[in-house]
């Protein structure tokens, strides 16, 4: 894996080859497979955003064992990279389709720390995550573009992935996607102990004691 970028400085870093273009095909055919389970019509599938103008075909993380699961195993290089013990919040399966923009905008408080990871393009075009320069003072409505603020497009290939401060710097696709489809996992965390700790594990974390009657 190669980093560029500084994450701590300009509010995210780029991760080229952070999985191999062979493991990105097989964890996007697990993905598919454990959506097939529930069903194989792609409009069962359809989901709307905020952030979007359509339905995507979509799945929600924690409901899915394949996404969950290599969430949470993702969580100590994530941790190691930026320096800070990680407690996972959710993620997120999406595939875009052709001519399809992501609306600019911040996110949720679950989102503090979040990545962008790409499984596959239909047409192998890299499709650029943007992200604004400059970082917020407060909560900000979603948009068409940046306005006049100064962004980066951070391109990236099958299996790279971008991570980011979800929370405290602006967003989206603002170039329509160039390919007929694309697939994408989003994965967040929070500092464990910090000031959103209670979004970890895509609600607050249990108080329970855990207990097996294995007799």
């Amino acid at each position: 894996m190669k980093l560029s970028g500084d994450y701590h400085g300009e509010g995210y870093a780029l991760l080229q080859g952070l999985i191999t273009p062979a493991t990105a095909r097989e964890l996007l055919g697990a993905v598919k497979a454990s959506l097939d389970e529930v069903s194989t019509a792609a409009q069962d599938h359809m989901l709307d955003a905020a952030v979007l103008k359509r339905p995507t075909y979509a799945a929600y993380g924690p409901n899915h064992r394949v996404l969950s699961g290599f969430h949470w195993g993702l969580t100590p290089a994530v941790a190691d990279l930026v320096q800070r013990e990680l407690a996972p919040t959710y993620s997120y399966f999406r595939v875009y389709r052709g001519g399809d923009v992501c609306l600019v905008h911040s996110d949720r408080e679950a989102c503090e720390h979040s990545l962008s990871l790409t499984l596959g393009y239909s047409d192998g075009k890299p499709w650029p995550l943007d992200l604004s320069r400059r970082r917020l003072q407060g909560v900000e409505k979603t948009s068409a573009d940046f306005g006049e603020d100064e962004y980066s497009a951070v391109s990236m290939n099958v299996g790279d992935a971008v991570l980011y401060q979800g929370i405290r710097y602006r967003h989206g696709r603002v170039t329509p996607n160039p390919n007929r489809w694309s697939a994408h996992i989003f994965l967040h965390w929070v500092d464990a102990s910090g000031l959103f700790a209670g979004e970890a594990f895509a609600r607050a974390p249990t108080r329970q004691a855990v207990d097996f009657d294995l007799a």
